[in-house]
């Protein structure tokens, strides 16, 4: 006993349900691939202030914030610092706990 051979609607139906399928894919992907970038950016701001926060206190930081400064190759990036002075200690404020980017 032999199958029948599908017929034209039921290959249009599968070809439909298989593209069907292949656009959910790439949506969650997607999803996924923007959720990854959105934890990404959120870590780097708040490493960000972090950094800026220790250096506001620890000259040890301010130092790393200033030779990171001028590592910014990118025009458009580096205006985005234009008329922005890069935190100093305060009068007097103790180093930071725990060392700095120069502790062993």
């Amino acid at each position: 006993m032999t199958m029948p051979l599908p017929t034209p609607e039921q290959i249009d139906k599968a070809r439909l349900k298989a593209e069907q399928a292949k656009a959910r894919l790439q949506a969650l992907e997607a999803r996924l691939g923007e959720a990854a970038r959105k934890l990404d950016t959120r870590r780097k701001i708040i490493m960000g202030g972090l950094l800026l926060d220790a250096a506001e206190k620890d000259e040890r930081y301010a130092k790393v914030v200033a030779a990171l400064m001028g590592r910014i190759e990118r025009d458009h990036d580096r205006k985005a610092f234009e008329g922005w002075t890069p935190p100093t200690p305060g009068d007097g404020a103790p180093p930071a706990p725990g060392g700095g980017p120069d502790a062993p």
